[in-house]
């Protein structure tokens, strides 16, 4: 399918995807985004009322494919429980080893917002890590784990944590340090 056969709405939330999380949020303008969906602000702001609409989506777009991604990495990985959960990390250092890795979106969209607690994608980006650490939850629990919530919650300390860490210093090691640590408390647990 051509870019101007699919639907403008799906172009401006692709195009929204790639310059907020290369650039940030703050960066790129409205105008930025049109052009590089090929459409006129006017059709964006038919399809988005405002930029922090559009900042909500752009969001929104990412939360299943990026947990989806979390369940297909931990599936596919081997060995017991632990060793599933520090191949998370792992495959995160591999991420980080890419260019084009910007960190987290939720995060830096977080950071960048973190003067309006009330924004819509303030409330997606919390609804996201939320999900994710009922999954893990969920996932400790069906191992048999009693303080499952717990465990996921300090999983997911150690993940922010090291999402945060490896942007700072751009050194994937972290999330493997992270993904160790990881692993031991869910070993020291099981």
């Amino acid at each position: 399918m051509t870019l101007e056969a699919r639907p403008a709405k799906d172009r401006i939330i692709d195009a929204a995807n790639r310059l907020f999380y290369a650039e940030g949020i703050r960066a790129v303008s409205v105008d930025a985004i049109a052009t590089k969906a090929g459409l006129t602000k006017k059709t964006l702001y038919y399809h988005f009322k405002s930029k922090d609409d559009l900042i909500e989506a752009y969001l929104i777009s990412r939360d299943q494919p990026n947990i989806a991604l979390y369940k297909k990495w931990f599936d596919e990985a081997d060995g017991e429980l632990a060793d599933k959960v520090e191949t998370l990390f792992f495959n995160l250092a591999g991420s980080a080893r890419h260019p084009k890795w910007k960190g987290c979106g939720f995060l830096r969209t977080a950071a960048e917002l973190a003067n309006m607690p009330g924004h819509p994608a303030m409330k997606v980006g919390a609804l996201h890590k939320k999900k994710f650490e009922a999954w893990l939850s969920e996932t400790f629990s069906k191992h048999g784990m009693s303080s499952s919530e717990e465990l996921a919650r300090h999983i997911v300390l150690l993940m922010d944590g090291a999402f945060s860490t490896v942007l700072v210093h751009r050194d994937p090691i972290y999330f493997e340090s992270a993904g160790r640590a990881a692993r031991g408390m869910v070993a020291a647990a099981a």
